[in-house]
């Protein structure tokens, strides 16, 4: 139903068990509670004080839950501009100061000025999925990847990413539904 707001709770950290806010929109799916507490355990180690990029935020919940672990930095990435004025209020509301909202697509932003990052989480609308195959190129030959970071893909089962850059190797798959789930790590190539 058009106009009806949606939430999703955020799992652990200091704002734990605080609910996010975002409105109903076209190809905004929230990655799932059970999902996302599989993919912070295995992150557990390294949010602290990580760099991480939210390429398409959506309900803000993997970048202010990574914030909310600990995070010092978290880069959110929105183009819908409904969507953009939600994570504005939710990162009022729990004074996430450690969290950065830009109002870009995807593809315009990482044409930008490269900054490494920690932890990179990439989860675009499902009807979209040659977005994914190019932000996970340009991540890479971009230098948007920081030594060893850790890159998060969630897709549907029936689009898997075609091709896997140089430099990737995969740590952790897992499928949920009609959902597959993968977290990589990155060494740059000499």
């Amino acid at each position: 139903m058009p106009g009806r707001c949606n939430q999703v709770r955020i799992i652990a950290g200091q704002w734990r068990g605080r609910k996010l806010m975002f409105p109903d929109v076209d190809g905004l799916r929230p990655t799932p509670d059970r999902v996302r507490e599989t993919l912070f355990n295995w992150l557990a180690p390294r949010l602290t004080g990580a760099r991480c990029l939210d390429l398409f935020a959506g309900s803000g919940a993997l970048g202010f839950e990574a914030a909310s672990r600990g995070a010092a930095r978290v880069v959110m990435v929105e183009r819908g501009a409904e969507v953009v004025e939600s994570l504005r209020n939710s990162r009022e509301r729990l004074a996430a100061r450690v969290v950065e909202i830009i109002h870009q697509d995807a593809a315009n932003y990482l044409r930008g000025a490269p900054e490494p990052f920690d932890v990179v989480f990439l989860d675009p609308p499902f009807d979209a999925p040659p977005v994914l195959q190019a932000s996970v190129r340009r991540l890479t030959e971009a230098g948007w990847l920081g030594a060893g970071a850790r890159i998060y893909l969630e897709m549907p089962l029936r689009s898997p990413l075609a091709d896997v850059p140089d430099g990737w190797a995969l740590l952790k798959d897992k499928r949920a539904g009609d959902v597959v789930f993968q977290l990589y790590s990155y060494r740059a190539q000499q």
